[in-house]
C-alpha cells in the first residue's frame, strides 16, 4: 500500500478569506481540466451552527482549472450543462473503479 501525501492548496474565497483544500484529483473533460477539492478545516477556525465557511462540510467541490502562464487558478462552474457533464464523467470513473 502506498502512502500518498495530502496535496494542500490555499486560496482566497469571494470575501477574501483564506481557504484550504485537499486536492483529491484532476480530471480532463472536453480538453478542460477540473480539480476535485475537499475543504480542509483550519485549526484556528471556530465553527458554530451558522457557519457557512464550506470547510465544515465533507462535500467534494469540483472547480475548473484555468492556467495563466505557469499559474493555475480555480473557477466556479456556472454552466449547469458543463457541471452535469463533469459530474457524470466522475460518476462513471468511480463506477469503473468500484467494479
Amino acid at each position: 500500500m502506498t502512502n500518498e501525501k495530502e496535496q494542500l492548496i490555499e486560496t482566497l474565497d469571494e470575501q477574501g478569506n483564506k481557504v484550504k483544500f485537499e486536492l483529491l484529483d484532476v480530471v480532463t473533460v472536453d480538453d478542460k481540466e477540473y480539480a476535485l477539492l475537499l475543504p480542509k478545516s483550519d485549526e484556528e477556525h471556530k465553527h458554530d451552527d451558522e457557519c457557512e465557511c464550506g470547510c465544515c462540510d465533507d462535500e467534494v467541490l469540483v472547480m475548473r482549472l484555468k492556467k495563466d502562464g505557469e499559474e493555475y487558478s480555480f473557477e466556479q462552474i456556472e454552466d449547469d450543462a458543463e457541471f452535469d457533464k463533469v459530474a457524470q464523467y466522475i460518476e462513471e470513473v468511480e463506477d469503473e473503479i468500484d467494479e
